[in-house]
């Protein structure tokens, strides 16, 4: 975006979404389990300090990659069994301006935001519009830190199990509030949740398939239920419950990140018309800014669009080392070759 900003002469303030007029937009509601936005601790071009409405200090520097997550009030089993969430129907979660802190305290602390159902319906005449909800885990780590969940479950597992499912609750509480407040207007949901690293899980498979795959079940049930698609966002290689992912409900998967091994076309190869898919395209290979390797990099992914099933995305977050013109570049081979029937030329391949 800040390249956008700078070194085009493309509309400001800019849309990706209007701008390229992409399928579909997701739009995240306030999901904090405590509804007080985020405090500013301390905000100077060089380092960004804030508390969130989940009791982390997250730290930004101008010179970090990622975010610091620097202290969490909730630590201990005591604190874990004592923690309140604020009532996932709560109005000000969808009709109150938000602080996004999901995807906050990156680039920009993301403030005032409008509210969701502003957002959703300043765009549902013209896109397919997504809402969001995370899983437990993606949560859990928000409310602790990744280290000491991880660390507590290898201790204690009941005990960690035990607020998995408090999570659960509140988590399909966000999914019905939500869908609710939007009116029929949303078609889907994304579940935001990493479970793995570019190696394979965090935790064991089956300590997943009993204590995180009830409750995303429940999540998926609950916009099933309302007639409404979900797309699991996981980061990493979760491959080992792929197959447990599709048996709790999850429609498609996303972002296939390409390098932790994972290949959209031997995934559709596997998985056939049972599963759909989200993402892929390698970053690494955008941010390359050869045209004759996006090409060949597009081209060849879209053969996973062979009998439907596929929604071209990257794999990642756009790196900043990617050309504005590289991104659009993308784009146009997309509206070009992305229709039935398919004629990829050199790049066709047999999907079965």
């Amino acid at each position: 975006m800040r390249r956008v900003e700078t070194e085009t002469d493309w509309e400001k303030p800019f849309d990706p979404y209007r701008h390229w007029d992409l399928d579909f937009v997701v739009l995240v509601p306030n999901m904090d389990p405590r509804i007080t936005g985020l405090a500013i601790l301390q905000d100077t071009p060089e380092r960004k300090v804030v508390k969130t409405g989940f009791g982390a200090t997250i730290e930004r520097r101008s010179h970090y990659p990622m975010p610091l997550y620097a202290d969490f009030e909730t630590k201990t089993y005591a604190q874990m069994a004592a923690f309140r969430f604020d009532d996932p129907l709560d109005d000000r979660r969808y009709l109150a301006a938000i602080d996004d802190q999901i995807n906050s305290v990156g680039d920009a602390l993301n403030l005032g935001l409008p509210s969701f159902i502003e957002r959703v319906n300043a765009y549902a005449d013209d896109f397919c519009v997504f809402g969001s909800v995370c899983e437990p885990h993606e949560m859990i780590w928000r409310i602790m830190g990744t280290e000491n969940v991880l660390t507590k479950i290898a201790e204690e597992p009941g005990k960690v199990a035990a607020f998995i499912e408090r999570l659960g609750d509140f988590l399909v509480g966000i999914v019905e509030g939500q869908i609710a407040a939007a009116k029929g207007r949303l078609s889907g949901l994304y579940i935001w949740g990493d479970i793995a690293y570019d190696r394979g899980m965090f935790f064991s498979p089956d300590y997943w398939r009993s204590v995180y795959k009830p409750q995303l079940k429940r999540i998926c049930s609950a916009i099933h239920d309302a007639g409404l698609k979900t797309i699991y966002h996981g980061c990493g290689n979760a491959s080992a419950v792929f197959e447990d992912l599709i048996e709790a409900g999850v429609d498609a998967y996303n972002p296939l990140e390409a390098k932790s091994g994972l290949d959209v076309i031997a995934l559709k190869r596997r998985f056939g018309r049972r599963w759909a898919f989200n993402g892929n395209i390698d970053v690494r290979v955008l941010a390359t800014n050869d045209r004759e390797a996006i090409r060949r990099e597009v081209l060849t992914k879209l053969n996973a669009a062979k009998g439907g099933g596929y929604i071209v995305q990257s794999d990642h977050s756009v790196p900043d080392n990617v050309d504005p013109a590289s991104y659009d570049y993308m784009i146009q081979l997309v509206r070009e070759f992305g229709r039935y029937p398919l004629e990829l030329g050199e790049f066709d391949q047999e999907i079965g």
